[in-house]
């Protein structure tokens, strides 16, 4: 779709990818929401039966990051849509401080967002193959 496309390995890291691409990757960070949108509750619950103060900190920024997902997973036909997608793994990852748990979670959906894009490249490559059309 872009010839600008920023691409370490096999793995996109800036640009727009082919269909099957953005279809992987919005369906990781899709479903990525509703995991960071609960990890945000227990975060929340948790700070706030110990009485923490940041307990309403960890909330918003669960929320913030929630939202972030589903925009990241919307703007995926944008150049900055990737970038936005690898921000949001990295911050899902970081959660973990907050979170022990959400390491694990933040690393889970890092390896899904990793498989998408390379496996969704390949399947682009074969649908083009298929077609006739040139690889890009």
């Amino acid at each position: 779709m872009s010839n600008s496309n920023t691409v370490i390995g096999n793995v996109l890291v800036h640009g727009v990818g082919e269909r099957m691409t953005r279809r992987f990757a919005g369906m990781v960070v899709g479903s990525q929401t509703l995991v960071v949108f609960l990890g945000a509750l227990v975060a929340w619950a948790i700070a706030k039966s110990q009485h923490d103060t940041a307990h309403t900190s960890y909330l918003v920024v669960g929320l913030v990051l929630a939202v972030l997902c589903v925009v990241a997973a919307g703007t995926l036909r944008r150049p900055w849509g990737v970038t936005l997608g690898w921000a949001v793994q990295f911050a899902t990852v970081v959660a973990g401080v907050v979170l022990p748990m959400m390491f694990v979670v933040g690393l889970m959906f890092l390896a899904l967002w990793v498989t998408a894009l390379v496996q969704g490249r390949k399947m682009d490559a074969l649908t083009a193959r298929h077609e006739g059309i040139p690889e890009q």
